[in-house]
């Protein structure tokens, strides 16, 4: 018998999504990407979302549909919920009050738990795919506060390769010149403060280079996906012993 998915992920529409992160939706660690996970995932695309409707301008009609469609994975018996984008901070409040099973919509929640690890004097560099679009008001639905968590914000956003689906969201990626061009971005940002002692991917086109983005900056690196895994322990979908 087919094994019941317990994590669900709330994706974009399909169609809707650039050139470029579809080649990124294809690596291992992606969170839009089946094979990332070890047990089974129900994902479902939310009709009108997109970059425009969650980056650019939240949209508070997609958040509705987000909310049923979550609403519909809880009666198939998902018990924790994810975005896969990690923009979808904006509305983790108020999506997290109207289900009855865990969600998490973004990586950004994990900024005080990192915090507490590295201590108060250290920084937490939250790494985004557009520092210009992360608000206070995306830190604040996640329950992170400047006045009680020391972290940073670096955005891709100054990298061209990255920006290609910005610019120009036909054209596709050169990935071999993408990954040096995110891992140097992220060494140089995290090296620019020797306080800074973790690291939080809040894009989740990231994970894929998490190992090593660790590996190159010498920190520890959080993810999306380190959530899931955490989600995923707790209700029993792999095992440490």
């Amino acid at each position: 018998m087919e094994k019941t998915p317990k994590i669900g992920i709330l994706r974009w529409e399909e169609g809707k999504v650039e050139k470029g992160l579809l080649q990124l939706e294809e690596l291992s660690g992606n969170s839009t990407n089946p094979a990332s996970y070890p047990f089974p995932v129900e994902m479902v695309h939310v009709p009108g979302a997109c970059m425009d409707t969650i980056l650019r301008h939240p949209d508070p009609v997609i958040k509705q549909r987000m909310i049923d469609a979550a609403k519909e994975m809880q009666s198939h018996g998902v018990k924790a919920i994810f975005g896969s984008c990690g923009f979808n901070a904006i509305w983790q409040k108020d999506m997290a009050a109207a289900l009855d099973i865990s969600v998490c919509m973004s990586a950004i929640l994990q900024v005080p738990f990192v915090q507490q690890t590295i201590g108060p004097d250290r920084k937490v560099l939250v790494v985004t795919a557009n520092a210009g679009a992360l608000t206070q008001e995306h830190f604040e639905s996640c329950g992170v506060y400047k006045d009680r968590c020391n972290y940073v914000v670096a955005g891709l956003e100054s990298c061209p390769e990255w920006n290609k689906q910005y610019d120009t969201p036909d054209i596709p990626y050169d990935m071999e010149y993408l990954e040096q061009e995110i891992l140097t971005a992220i060494d140089v940002a995290a090296k620019s403060d020797p306080a800074i002692g973790a690291i939080v991917l809040e894009c989740t086109d990231l994970p894929p280079y998490q190992k090593k983005i660790s590996e190159v900056t010498g920190l520890p690196v959080y993810s999306i996906n380190t959530m899931i895994g955490y989600a995923a322990l707790m209700l029993g979908e792999i095992e440490m012993f």
